[in-house]
């Protein structure tokens, strides 16, 4: 048989101000297969710490400067998975149960038994091994709980796009409706300077928004005249509906406020809720107010697509009473931009 290399040695570290003990403690733990360094102060062990990777320290409570209480949260801050074993005077019992209390795991009193202290190496490096086992599960466990939390957040999503696509297909005039409101109704959530998470799912409660529509009526949806109050009332009810097929999924969190409430209004005359001012999510003033220039913008049964500017102009008349002013002025804003841009790029390929 080929000869193999013996297995590498574990590393320990002893730590004691008395050379005669450290050197006394290094023969015997060399002898019994450890790799061995030592230091003379606390000091030193942090550096020892910092260069070698030492699996257990063995350290004397009372030491000039740094003493062992103060050596062992500073030793675990630099080396987490370290095991660390005490060596205390027989007066010191009291202060090894602090040090213990601060993540040494055992302690022994001098004068040391070499049997107890080969034992308490060993029962210290098992430890150090299960513990290091259970962090390492609990990694493992929390990826594969995110990969499984991802993968059902993608699944969740294509089922919600599909929805929005199967309830935009029995309206011609609301195809795309959902993307372009996402879109701008993100673009002014930028503007307004909120947060790249705000942005984001101010973006997904645009393209939802309207997702309890797939509860209305297909008479309702594809009605050409005027809505009796009945019908009006039925339609409300999208907003409800909406909200209650995405209660289940509690990850969406503010998208289900923007979602639900994107139709109240700044005076409170909207729905459901009858909120007013700032009680209303900023998601769902954002979305409500693109909403309504999309509308303007879209050709309908009931009326003719306004160009930008003249829908911009009387959603103007709106500002204050159905709109937020501040959340008009940014979408007017971020409307007069992108005219400006075409007209750019349009001249610039002439």
């Amino acid at each position: 048989m080929p000869n193999r290399p013996p297995p590498p040695s574990v590393a320990l570290l002893v730590v004691d101000d008395e050379e005669p003990i450290r050197n006394a403690l290094k023969r015997f733990l060399e002898g019994e297969q450890f790799a061995v360094h030592t230091a003379a102060s606390g000091q030193e062990a942090l550096t020892a710490l910092q260069q070698h990777d030492i699996a257990l320290m063995l350290a004397d409570i009372r030491m000039p400067g740094m003493s062992g209480i103060d050596l062992v949260p500073q030793a675990l801050e630099v080396a987490p998975d370290l095991a660390v074993v005490m060596l205390s005077a027989v007066n010191d019992a009291t202060t090894a149960a602090l040090c213990m209390q601060r993540g040494a795991m055992d302690y022994l009193t001098k004068p040391i038994e070499l049997d107890d202290l080969a034992r308490a190496v060993q029962r210290a490096l098992r430890r150090r091994a299960g513990l290091v086992e259970s962090r390492h599960l609990e990694v493992q466990l929390k990826e594969e709980w995110a990969r499984e939390r991802a993968e059902a957040h993608r699944v969740t999503s294509a089922t919600l796009e599909a929805m929005v696509n199967a309830m935009e297909a029995r309206d011609p005039y609301l195809r795309g409706h959902s993307a372009r409101v996402a879109d701008l109704a993100a673009t002014v959530a930028a503007h307004l300077r909120l947060s790249d998470d705000e942005v984001e799912q101010i973006r997904l409660a645009g393209r939802l928004h309207d997702i309890g529509k797939i509860g209305t009526r297909e008479s309702v949806m594809n009605k050409q005249g005027p809505l009796t109050p009945e019908e009006y009332e039925h339609v409300k009810q999208h907003v409800i509906i909406g909200s209650q097929i995405l209660s289940p999924l509690v990850h969406l969190g503010p998208v289900l406020g923007s979602v639900r409430s994107h139709h109240e209004r700044w005076d409170g005359t909207g729905y459901p809720d009858g909120l007013r001012g700032e009680e209303i999510p900023i998601g769902a003033r954002i979305i409500g107010a693109a909403e309504i220039y999309d509308a303007l913008c879209t050709s309908r049964p009931y009326q003719e697509k306004l160009p930008s500017p003249q829908a911009i102009r009387r959603m103007g008349d709106l500002a204050g009473t159905v709109l937020d002013p501040k959340v008009f002025a940014a979408l007017a804003e971020v409307v007069t931009r992108r005219r400006s841009l075409v007209f750019l790029e349009g001249a610039d390929g002439a």
